[in-house]
Order: structure tokens, then sequence, then C-alpha cells
């Protein structure tokens, strides 16, 4: 009776673990950087080209540590800017969509690399989507006067704990930190046990299930994506591994790969990370709908870029290239 319960918590602390030895080294860097006036220097540097995307300075810092640590480094980054930001729905919702286009690069393009895609070009197409579809999303919002009501973070760092308690500098940044850690574990918890939940009762099954037509419309081959469809719901890691494995196996082709790993790598862990960033207060028509409309076009273009047997002329190419034939 008891050894679900167990198996859950040891399952959630070892992802706890995981995400700690990458939130707490940033929490650290961010104060250290506010205390020594760093922040502040970098804000400022920034602040120009945030302006373009009509996001404050403090978002292309969280938006920095989240593309070169992840999205758990990204809310890390936010805990610790939360009391100098000031933001409303919209720039929230462009924010975390900027997060889940481009988060962990270092890591997650590597995987990518090994799977067959490269390193340089799928990097560049996350960041520069990131980029455009924030300021799309953070300018058409204000133009239309939409999801204007201001967003707080101060309950990522417990500030009204901290307050009663009365600590101050230092000792208060440990305090918020370790209620930062505390509230992570426990959304950790809520993901994996809805996670499972929805895995028992099929609907992760049908998500997949209703997935594939999408993922076909978009122009890959349907014999890849099944695999893409997992990496899409669970996660970069899981994807590539597959299609590392399964690439082998069927002898997919350099295009199929590329087509594949850039539909990953723009739109990944849709359960899990959208959870995550729905918590922070984002829009899910901004962070899901749009998100999975916008890969959706750009994976359909790049099928249709980089397929071999169209001309521009209207000809039809045969596959071995020892004749033509007009279409």
């Amino acid at each position: 009776m008891l050894a679900y319960p167990k198996t859950l918590l040891l399952r959630c602390w070892r992802m706890f673990i995981a995400v700690t030895k990458v939130m707490l080294p940033v929490m650290v860097l961010v104060q250290i950087g506010q205390e020594i006036g760093l922040v502040d220097l970098v804000g400022r540097l920034i602040t120009p080209a945030m302006a373009l995307l009509n996001l404050p300075p403090e978002a292309g810092i969280v938006w920095a540590a989240t593309v070169f640590t992840g999205i758990y480094g990204g809310i890390a980054s936010l805990s610790g800017l939360s009391s100098s930001m000031d933001l409303n729905a919209a720039q929230v919702s462009a924010l975390c969509a900027m997060m889940l286009f481009a988060h962990a690069i270092p890591v997650e393009q590597a995987i990518v690399r090994r799977a067959g895609a490269s390193f340089n070009v799928t990097s560049t197409l996350r960041i520069a989507t990131a980029i455009l579809y924030g300021a799309a999303i953070s300018w058409f919002c204000y133009l239309t006067d939409t999801l204007t009501e201001p967003m707080s973070f101060d309950w990522l760092r417990g500030s009204s704990f901290i307050a009663t308690e009365g600590g101050s500098g230092w000792m208060a940044w440990a305090q918020a930190t370790a209620f930062s850690l505390a509230l992570t574990f426990a959304v950790i918890v809520v993901l994996v046990l809805l996670l499972d939940i929805l895995d028992k009762l099929g609907i992760t099954r049908r998500i997949t299930n209703a997935m594939l037509p999408l993922l076909k419309l978009s122009g890959l081959d349907a014999r890849v994506a099944p695999v893409t469809t997992v990496g899409v719901l669970l996660g970069l890691t899981y994807g590539g591994a597959l299609i590392i494995e399964e690439a082998k196996k069927q002898n997919f082709s350099r295009r199929t790969r590329f087509l594949a790993l850039s539909w990953m790598s723009l739109s990944h862990g849709l359960i899990e990370d959208t959870l995550l960033v729905l918590a922070l207060g984002a829009d899910i028509w901004v962070v899901l709908v749009g998100r999975l409309l916008l890969t959706l076009g750009i994976i359909a273009l790049l099928a249709r870029l980089t397929r071999r047997d169209h001309t521009p002329s209207g000809t039809t190419i045969t596959q071995s290239g020892a004749g033509r034939s007009v279409s």
C-alpha cells in the first residue's frame, strides 16, 4: 500500500537533487551579481535590446540563464530577480515562451548533434524563433491591450515568510532560497503525480495519437513521427535517444533526422515544461497553442525548402537522379 508513495517520493527526490545542482549555483551567482552590482550593469547593457522586445532588462538575464542552464535555472534566476521585476501577464507569457523555445542549449543541442542534426543550425533556429515569437507576443498584447494584468513573483521567494522572520542580506537570501527549493520539490511531486495519473488514465496515449497527424502534416516522414511524438511530449533527451536508436534500424535520411530533431528542438517536454510555466502565470494560448502552431509552420517550411525532389520550375526529379519527369 505504501510502495507507490515511497517510490514516488524517491523518484521525486532524485529529480530534485538533479535540478538543485543546476538551480543552486545560478541562485548563488545571481545573488553575488546583485551584491557587487553586476546584475545592474548587465541590465543597463541589455536594456536597448530588451526594449525592442518590449521586455524589461531583467527578463533578458532570466532568459540568458535559461538558455545556458535550462528551465529550472531560469526559474532560479527569476526567483532571485523577482523583487526588481515589473511584468504584466503578456510579458510573462512572452518570456516563458522564449524560455520554452530556447533552454539548456549546450546540453540539448549536443544530443541533437549526436542524433544527426547540426548543433549550430538547430541552436540558431531555437534562439531566433524564441526572440521573434517573444517580441511578437509582447508587442501584439501591448498594442491590443491584452493580458495587461500585473504579475508578482514574490511567492517564489516566500516574501511574507521572510518579512515575518526579519532576516536581511545573505540571511534573507538563504531563507528565500530554502523556500524556493522547497517549493520546487513540491512542484516536482505534483508534476510527477499528475504525469502518472495522465498515463494511468490513458490520456498521454490519446495525446500521442492526436499529435501524430499534426506531425505528419508538417512534412515529417511517417516512420519517424511516433518517435518524434515521444520527444515532443516527454523531452528532447528521450526523443533524441530514440532517434539515435531508430536511425540505425530504419536508415533515416539526414533530411528526415533534421526535420524530426528540429521539431523536437522547438517543441519538446510539452507536458512537464508547459505545466511549469503555467504555474508561473503564463497564458496557455501563448505557451502551448501558439508555440505548437508556429513550430508546425516552421517545420512545414523547412520540409518544403529541403525537399530534394522538387524544383522551382515545377519538375519532379526521381530519387535516383537519373531522369526527370514532368509533374
